[in-house]
């Protein structure tokens, strides 16, 4: 004969199914938010192709991939030793600028400034590597980032073609030209189409991912790191981080990511939310970052404030 429950028996037991049920539950979901949050620092890749050979980027002719925007200049600059200076805040109280101005060529990003920063970034500059959403930030202070300091000094803009190849219909690329000729004694080039799709076909073999179909963007140090290894013997990067810096529990201490915007975005929210976004156009930094360690033996590269 079964057990029958009165109704404060089956009410105790019902509770403790509840239970049950609310600590499985609780457990599952404490489970998915801590998958959930070590995802977030998954590499965008999956797994690499084959590497390129040490060989594969000195290959690349400078030739046709690099168009004067004033006159028929050439891109024929070559350095011994470089320091490539990040636009990370990682810089900031490393003392490296003595250091850095040592170096036979100095190479920057975009808009990031000297002046005010020299005791950390250094004063001079040979080669400056400018995104096309930065061109208007670099033009307006001619000052700061159009005065030579070097001999040889040298902008690189690169951007979609339709925005700065010689026959765009923008004005940006007339913009590009007017400065090319007031300042005659610089050297500005743009990255020829051919090259951009020799770019995006390079991320393509070292990830395993289409640039355009994962709807990513290169980012300026992507074009700045390779066009580096194309002119320099060897490279210094200073203020760059490991690719599994943001992955590091707890998490780091919150840095800006430019060293010149004190109040602006944190470092590693920036790049786990570019990293982790499948919507719209991001970088992928953490990837990137991946691959410049692979290449860093390949290359003679070193990494410093932070030292990989």
């Amino acid at each position: 004969m079964g057990l029958r429950l009165n109704g404060k028996g089956q009410q105790s037991h019902r509770m403790v199914i509840f239970f049950a049920v609310f600590i499985l539950m609780t457990l599952l979901i404490f489970y998915t938010s801590n998958n959930s949050n070590e995802a977030v620092y998954t590499p965008f890749h999956v797994a690499a192709t084959k590497a390129v050979t040490a060989k594969d980027l000195k290959r690349w002719s400078r030739k046709d991939g690099f168009v004067p925007v004033y006159g028929n200049k050439s891109l024929a600059l070559h350095c011994g030793n470089c320091a490539l200076v990040t636009s990370s805040s990682h810089v900031l109280s490393s003392r490296a600028g003595e250091e850095i101005d040592r170096m036979e060529c100095v190479i920057r990003m975009n808009d990031a400034p000297t002046l005010g920063y020299e005791a950390d970034v250094g004063n001079r500059t040979t080669l400056r590597v400018v995104a096309h959403t930065s061109v208007f930030r670099v033009v307006r202070r001619p000052n700061e980032y159009l005065r030579q300091t070097d001999r040889n000094f040298t902008i690189v803009f690169w951007g979609p073609p339709n925005k700065i190849e010689k026959n765009a219909k923008g004005t940006l690329y007339r913009l590009i030209q007017r400065v090319g000729m007031t300042y005659s004694n610089v050297s500005f080039f743009s990255i020829a189409p051919n090259r951009m799709r020799k770019f995006d076909n390079l991320f393509h073999k070292e990830t395993g991912r289409d640039r355009q179909k994962s709807h990513s963007w290169l980012s300026t140090g992507w074009f700045t790191m390779v066009i580096a290894i194309e002119i320099c013997d060897n490279i210094k990067v200073y203020g760059m981080v490991p690719p599994n810096y943001c992955g590091k529990k707890p998490l780091s201490k919150k840095m800006p990511y430019h060293y010149y915007k004190p109040r602006g975005s944190d470092e590693c929210l920036m790049y786990i939310q570019n990293e982790s976004s499948r919507r719209g156009s991001h970088h992928r930094f953490i990837t990137e970052k991946q691959v410049f360690g692979r290449w860093a033996k390949l290359y003679n590269i070193t990494f410093t404030h932070p030292t990989w």
